[in-house]
């Protein structure tokens, strides 16, 4: 299979016309070869419109949604980013060609270890693989310019927000309904976080940021 033609069409058919036109970001997509994040089995499907699983509580967006969610996260070639359940590391590889730094954070040692080598093997020394809780982010390496959790969430815990630097921004995709979720991109402006609405989608969900049930007599 012709991976870079396979490249070349997804983003003329699925990002391009999505508004995602910013020749930096469409050149990361270019550059970045989505086959080698996702199983063996799936790469012949790698640049189609389908979202795929890339392990347990992972998978990869639709090239669309990955798109719009990195342009709503707007980075900035002096950005230090931080990845939240960077899974296989698709977005950390997007971002290692826009940011300064990227820090891919994932919560256990057997992920960390798979992430950390792919990111090798592929020459991303801008980008490293760190284990730690996805919902408390890493405190102790901020701030952060921008930030991007990549699964939809149903809240985005303030100890998230609290990490980013004056102006930084965090991109996710927030569940608003059982059918519908909303591209966000949270602002810090001193004291105060932000947020302004850019797209419908509906990705997968991370279970560890749902809101806590709520007893009701």
């Amino acid at each position: 299979m012709d991976f870079e033609a396979a490249r070349r069409t997804m983003v003329d058919t699925q990002i391009r016309p999505n508004d995602v036109t910013e020749p930096d970001i469409v050149g990361a997509f270019l550059n970045v070869p989505r086959e080698a994040f996702v199983p063996a089995s799936k790469r012949s499907i790698a640049y189609s419109e389908f979202e795929i699983r890339t392990g347990e509580g992972r998978a990869l967006w639709t090239p669309r949604d990955t798109a719009k969610l990195i342009k709503t996260l707007d980075p900035d070639p002096d950005d230090a980013c931080l990845v939240i359940g960077a899974g296989a590391g698709y977005e950390a590889a997007i971002l290692a060609h826009l940011a300064e730094t990227v820090i891919a954070l994932e919560d256990s040692e057997e992920r960390v270890s798979r992430l950390g080598q792919r990111l090798a093997d592929l020459g991303l020394d801008r980008a490293v693989a760190v284990e730690g809780k996805l919902t408390e982010g890493l405190p102790g390496e901020g701030p952060f310019d921008a930030i991007m959790i990549c699964g939809m969430v149903e809240q985005v815990p303030e100890a998230l927000t609290d990490q980013l630097a004056e102006g930084g921004r965090l991109a996710a995709v927030v569940e608003i309904d059982e059918a519908l979720g909303r591209g966000r991109v949270y602002t810090r402006s001193g004291d105060v976080t932000g947020y302004r609405e850019t797209f419908d989608a509906r990705p997968p969900k991370f279970e560890a940021f749902d809101k806590p049930d709520i007893f009701e007599f």
